[in-house]
């Protein structure tokens, strides 16, 4: 079972947003056995727009579109529709009944182009948007289902969940999709592929391994595809052991979740806690740490400390240490992560400070210079990395380098 998304918008193809619509999408197809086999964005345009429903309609057995149904002029994806399956407009009663009791929630009068976005192609089946005022409309043509949705994400999903994957599954026989995901650390995807494969070559044809390299880290990816689900996480299970048994010193997790989570996971089974003290990431270790539900049990806090006068204030570094080596040494970074166990109380603490750029670098500390510190209550280990001039990578490649030397010491430690 092949599907296809369109996302229709020009504020996609001008990046004033990020298309999330089509991966969250082809996550949950995937799941439920839906194979995605190309992903299409195109532009307010209908002879665009007609052009990508006619490849899509010979590529695939369920089209998926979404955006161009707001009721503005530049919304023309429900005209488009009509002339690609050649119909005529009807007024939806439940289309419009819901746009009525939106309406009233928000005591907001209703407009006649918000009456007529309750006017549909006459041949499509309306099903009702219970979020919003667009409704969604299911069409059928040569073996093909098409599925346009508002491009709003939280209609969207509702709309995905509560009723098309439901109609989906109830409609076809799908295979099951069994995933298994490890996380590795400290290692190279090239190497990391050297390592293994051994067992890559042995994989049958229907499991499938993906690398997913991401900064300091990579995902390996086991996939496989049939009609016994049992049967199949039994043998994904067996390739996965064989993988960690051969690369275990970069094993993080066997689980598809984030560094930072697993980091947590560990260190809440510990009952171990954690602080920050960041300069150069403006707290975006932080940020990458309190987005996972569940955080306060192991990350008590941290502070961002740019100014000389703050890092001595609320971390305690010398400001001997600083005037001598400079806030990006190894000194400060030492004295920043030993200040942070001892003023927050934690049992572990990460610390960074460097140049970010892209201005800023001297001759023997140039831009994307950073050093990072890891303490323990026993330990401090310190670490200076040589990055590039590029701002935001710089921020995130700290991070990542941050959590990873952070794990490495709770391997040794704990």
């Amino acid at each position: 079972m092949l599907a296809e998304i369109i996302t229709i918008g020009d504020e996609i193809l001008i990046g004033q947003i990020v298309d999330t619509n089509s991966a969250w999408m082809a996550k949950q197809l995937n799941l439920i056995g839906v194979s995605v086999k190309q992903i299409t964005s195109v532009s307010d345009d209908e002879q665009h727009i007609l052009e990508a429903l006619k490849l899509a309609e010979n590529r695939a057995d369920i089209v998926l579109i979404t955006g161009g149904l707001g009721p503005t002029k530049d919304d023309i994806t429900k005209k488009t529709l009509a002339k690609y399956f050649n119909m005529g407009f009807r007024n939806d009663a439940g289309a419009l009944e819901m746009v009525r009791q939106i309406f009233e929630k928000y005591k907001r009068p209703l407009l006649d182009v918000n009456i007529a976005q309750a006017d549909v192609p006459d041949g499509c089946e309306v099903i009702v948007n219970k979020n919003g005022t667009a409704p969604c409309m299911w069409f059928e043509q040569n073996n093909t289902i098409f599925i346009s949705m508002p491009g709003v994400p939280y209609e969207m999903m509702y709309l995905m969940d509560d009723e098309i994957l439901p109609r989906i599954k109830t409609r076809f026989k799908l295979p099951f999709i069994v995933h298994k995901t490890i996380l590795t650390a400290n290692i190279g995807e090239s190497f990391l592929a050297k390592e293994i494969e051994e067992i890559e070559n042995s994989l049958p044809v229907h499991i499938k391994l993906a690398y997913l390299p991401k900064l300091g880290h990579v995902r390996l990816r086991l996939s496989a595809k049939g009609d016994d689900e049992a049967k199949l996480k039994a043998e994904v299970e067996v390739y996965a052991r064989q993988i960690i048994t051969k690369v275990n010193k970069f094993v993080v997790i066997d689980e598809d979740i984030a560094l930072e989570k697993a980091i947590l996971n560990l260190m809440e089974s510990k009952g171990l806690t954690l602080s920050t003290a960041e300069s150069c990431t403006g707290g975006y270790i932080a940020h990458l740490i309190t987005q996972h539900p569940g955080c306060s049990s192991v990350y008590w806090g941290g502070a961002v400390a740019y100014a000389y006068e703050l890092k001595e204030s609320i971390l305690g570094v010398k400001a001997h240490t600083l005037s001598t080596f400079g806030a990006v040494s190894e000194q400060t970074v030492t004295e920043m992560a030993e200040g942070a166990i001892k003023h927050f109380k934690t049992d572990y603490s990460i610390a960074v400070s460097g140049i970010a750029g892209p201005d800023g670098g001297t001759a023997d500390k140039p831009v994307g210079t950073v050093w990072i510190a890891i303490s323990s209550k026993k330990k401090t280990v310190a670490k200076v990395f040589n990055f590039s001039n590029k701002r935001i990578q710089n921020i995130e490649r700290s991070a990542v380098s941050a959590l990873t030397m952070l794990l490495n010491l709770l391997k040794e430690t704990v």
